[in-house]
């Protein structure tokens, strides 16, 4: 029943999820054309982190941002950050074309965010 009951909160943290990995992965995609993928990665990390903290903090589990929560969600997205970027040089490492190259760390890492994410916003 408990599973019934998060249905809806998985369905709109998957629909901020795929919005806010389609803004990084589009920053991304264009950045790396002229720029190290490194920083072109970082910096739609950080667009799509900004993006993603409020539509989380609303839409996903209707409630009202805070320093707290910001800096919670920080916290785990630091985390999550350090993840992405070893996970992309990894596949990059093992010669994955850069445009492909995020596409399995998204596979990978969205999971576990959902994870670090919840534990910020939902009571204890």
């Amino acid at each position: 029943m408990k599973q019934l009951k998060q249905l809806p909160e998985f369905v709109r943290f998957v629909m901020v999820g795929i919005l806010a990995t389609t803004l990084h992965y589009g920053l991304y995609f264009v950045l790396q054309q002229v720029i190290n993928v490194n920083i072109a990665y970082t910096l739609g990390y950080a667009l799509s982190f900004i993006a993603n903290f409020y539509l989380t903090a609303y839409f996903t589990f209707g409630r009202k941002p805070s320093w707290r929560k910001a800096f919670g969600f920080g916290g785990a997205h630091l985390f999550n950050y350090l993840l992405h970027i070893g996970l992309l040089n990894a596949f990059l490492w093992m010669e994955l074309p850069k445009p492909l190259a995020p596409v399995p760390v998204f596979a990978i890492v969205i999971p576990v965010n959902f994870l670090l994410v919840r534990f910020v916003f939902k009571p204890r």
